[in-house]
């Protein structure tokens, strides 16, 4: 079989490799649809593990199943998450699934940049689910990093009514306008790319600036003079990290869920006097994945006008190209 091997974002070369043999538990998909994930070409995160079969926004047809497996047959379509929890460790019994070792260590064999995927037993039973009618393998293929949005909102708990900015319009920014209109909330984007902004707005944005002009009290000219009460940073420039700080209200929350290999000053003093929350998010649960396909299914989330390009596994060098110049793509998603 075709799998795409990384060694670096200028780099990524098609190799032929056997079809992985599957155990018991186990399954075999044919995979129809897979995402690059902005992390995937973060060199500097991706390059010290190169070699390496990358793709983790992966939904196919299974076209084997190992002894046991009941829930799951031949032709069955289906969605994949590479990460799943155990349920069994002490964060786990805590509710804080993605911390749990299991999580950060699993996942299926070789990657989603790959023809056929041997997907575990814990992975079967925790991270497969069937795809509803209706529903194409590139809609699935958003479920996994639209997951990742959903448990990033839930951590800094966003409510009607209040303002947020997002910082950077990319596809996780968008993703993250969406799904904060749909709560109800009023939402400002930035970004240095003029088509980014345009999606912005043509995905629920209701202010946008470009990020080389934007400052803190443009926010205020635009929000009834307050800064805002939720940040969520999706760019990894300083220049971010800098108008984040800069725009958070008082009792506010910052999201960093794009990260750089820099790190991040934070002005002690005022973040405690006006009580200001800094967190991250990594990932998502098997919770937030089944929560997500309901929301795409049910088009509370438009992820299929997201997807800008969809290219085959032949051509994956062109979608690495296309993710990482960042200029005009959205969601780049890999075909058989």
């Amino acid at each position: 079989m075709k799998v795409a091997v990384y060694y670096s974002n200028d780099d990524v070369r098609l190799e032929d490799r056997p079809v992985p043999r599957i155990n018991a538990g186990e399954i075999l998909v044919k995979m129809m649809a897979s995402g690059i994930c902005g992390t995937d070409v973060m060199q500097w995160y991706r390059q010290k593990k190169a070699p390496r079969v990358l793709g983790h926004e992966m939904a196919g047809e299974i076209v084997e199943t190992g002894k046991g497996v009941d829930k799951f047959k031949t032709g069955d379509r289906v969605f994949v998450s590479h990460h799943v929890p155990c349920y069994n460790c002490s964060y786990c019994l805590n509710g804080n699934y993605t911390a749990c070792e299991a999580l950060h260590t699993g996942n299926y064999e070789p990657g989603g940049f790959s023809e056929y995927i041997r997907v575990p037993a814990e992975n079967v039973k925790y991270g497969t689910l069937l795809l509803p009618d209706g529903m194409t393998y590139e809609d699935a293929a958003m479920i996994e990093p639209l997951a990742c949005v959903v448990l990033g909102q839930k951590k800094i708990g966003l409510k009607k009514g209040q303002t947020i900015l997002v910082i950077g319009s990319g596809i996780s920014g968008l993703m993250h306008i969406q799904m904060a209109k749909s709560k109800g909330a009023t939402v400002i984007a930035t970004d240095i790319n003029e088509y980014r902004l345009n999606k912005a707005l043509e995905f629920g944005a209701d202010h946008v600036f470009n990020a080389n002009e934007y400052s803190a009290e443009k926010l205020k000219d635009v929000n009834k003079g307050g800064l805002a009460e939720q940040v969520i940073v999706c760019a990894s420039a300083k220049q971010a990290i800098d108008d984040a700080i800069s725009s958070i209200d008082r009792n506010g929350k910052i999201l960093f869920f794009a990260v750089s290999d820099a790190d991040i000053n934070i002005p002690a003093v005022r973040f405690w006097r006006d009580e200001i929350t800094v967190t991250f998010s990594y990932g998502a649960a098997p919770e937030d994945l089944k929560t997500t396909l309901n929301m795409i299914h049910s088009n509370i989330i438009n992820a299929r006008n997201m997807i800008s390009h969809r290219i085959p596994l032949s051509n994956i060098q062109q979608g690495f190209k296309l993710v990482s110049e960042a200029k005009e793509s959205l969601k780049v998603v890999i075909t058989p």
